[in-house]
């Protein structure tokens, strides 16, 4: 009896069907396939020139509109703020003293599109061959197609050197004195991060300090760049 009231789960399970592709189907999903092959590699190819053309584009602007020039460091002034001349100030150990607190203006001038960075800058100062003074400058940066400006400020102690070079009479005399300067400023240009160039701007100058006059009456400067 049970055998006759045992239901057979298989018979109520729906069976499968199974639908054959025809040529037409199979083809159209050969064709759909291919499109999207032929999309991906359109993709890519517009990626990639748009790419290469952005690169040739900077270059380009590199060598031209962006060609880095080299930028100018010019000594604008030189005033004398606290004079100390000679046969005025004397003392035990050197009757005669030339020390006196200069400010130099000096200027960087940046022709490029792109922003100069310089490092910190020193100014030395000579009188007869030996060094009177050291003024420094600190870091800082000139934006593109613009002129900074910086105030140094050092004191020139420059009685010894005249003492030993006997030329106290000729300062006493006319009130002037010859001294020349060297000027280092270490800086980098950076365009765009493709292009970079460091470069080393130097400037000596020879110029004659007129202490009646409150600062140089006469100066010569040539720059160079590494």
């Amino acid at each position: 009896m049970a055998d006759k009231h045992q239901i057979n789960q298989e018979d109520y399970l729906p069976s499968a069907t199974i639908h054959p592709t025809t040529p037409t189907q199979r083809r159209r999903s050969s064709y759909h396939n291919l499109q999207n092959h032929r999309f991906s590699l359109y993709l890519c190819g517009i990626l990639a020139a748009a790419v290469l053309l952005a690169g040739l584009i900077i270059l380009i602007l590199a060598f031209t509109a962006f060609k880095i020039k080299d930028p100018q460091l010019t000594m604008n002034s030189l005033h004398i703020d606290r004079p100390l001349v000679p046969g005025l100030v004397p003392s035990l150990t050197s009757p005669f003293s030339l020390n006196a607190t200069l400010t130099a203006d000096i200027s960087i001038k940046n022709p490029n599109a792109a922003s100069f960075r310089f490092r910190n800058s020193t100014t030395n100062f000579y009188y007869g061959g030996e060094i009177v003074g050291v003024a420094y400058a600190p870091e800082g940066r000139v934006r593109a197609r613009r002129t900074l400006r910086m105030n140094v400020t050092v004191d020139v102690l420059a009685d010894r050197v005249v003492m030993e070079t006997n030329a106290t009479g000729v300062v006493l005399g006319k009130g002037r004195v010859n001294i020349t300067s060297f000027t280092d400023v270490s800086g980098r240009f950076d365009l765009l991060g493709v292009y970079k160039r460091d470069l080393d701007i130097l400037l000596n100058c020879s110029f004659t300090i007129g202490f009646w006059e409150g600062g140089f009456v006469n100066k010569v400067c040539q720059g160079n760049v590494l």
